[in-house]
């Protein structure tokens, strides 16, 4: 079954940890990933209906500005409805056996 993927990336783990949660708490959604793209870039995941993941995506989003600091945290966001099945081959977005207790039906 096809399901959306939304990615927030941010600078920092202490952003990345703020998004991660903002995002599995606003939505009927499961992380199923987060990427360290460089030593300060990193890349939350998660995966669901298309309403729900564009609602914790948007949650993820809000949550960035709630970290203190003065600098620009959020680097983007995107949302994707139904990813073909050769990008959930080469890329890390799909349900891993690590994240199967944490599937929300």
């Amino acid at each position: 079954m096809p399901a959306a993927v939304g990615m927030v990336e941010v600078k920092g783990l202490p952003p990345a940890l703020a998004v991660a949660d903002a995002m599995v708490k606003a939505a009927r959604v499961t992380l199923v990933g987060m990427e360290k793209v460089s030593s300060a870039r990193y890349t939350l995941i998660v995966r669901g209906d298309v309403a729900e993941v564009t609602t914790s995506v948007e949650a993820g989003v809000r949550a960035v500005a709630t970290v203190n600091t003065e600098e620009e945290l959020l680097l983007s966001y995107h949302v994707i409805p139904r990813p073909d099945a050769n990008v959930e081959t080469v890329l890390p977005i799909h349900n891993s056996r690590e994240v199967e207790a944490y599937l929300r039906a």
